[in-house]
């Protein structure tokens, strides 16, 4: 119980950290952060699904394993536009960037991978 509470809180702490830093995908986190709330805390796992932004993708993931077009175009435009800045312009040190460029290439992959909702 406290393990799950505990990798819900860090998994919650990397979706957000992923709102602002392009190299971490936010989706999977804040999925991975509810399934472990659902185990471990009712009044977290309420609350994530309350939230307006996460709630409905939790939801979506939870009844129909899909998201939806508009979290997906988000998350995808986000990554080429952050990420690829990051690759492009943030690194000079060539190990720096082909590690950014894996991990920005890996993330889209892993998006574009995930069923989309039904309309």
């Amino acid at each position: 119980m406290l393990l799950y509470k505990t990798l819900g809180f860090l998994f919650l702490g990397l979706g957000f950290v992923g709102v602002f830093l392009p190299l971490l995908p936010t989706t999977p986190f804040i999925l991975l952060a509810a399934g472990c709330f659902a185990k471990s805390s009712e009044r977290w796992y309420g609350w994530l699904l309350a939230n307006r932004t996460f709630g409905p993708m939790i939801r979506n993931w939870q009844e129909q394993q899909c998201i939806s077009c508009h979290v997906r175009r988000i998350a995808v435009l986000s990554m080429l536009i952050f990420g690829g800045y990051a690759v492009i312009f943030a690194f000079e040190d060539p190990y720096f960037i082909a590690f950014a460029a894996t991990v920005v290439l890996l993330s889209l992959f892993s998006v574009l991978r995930l069923k989309l909702c039904a309309q």
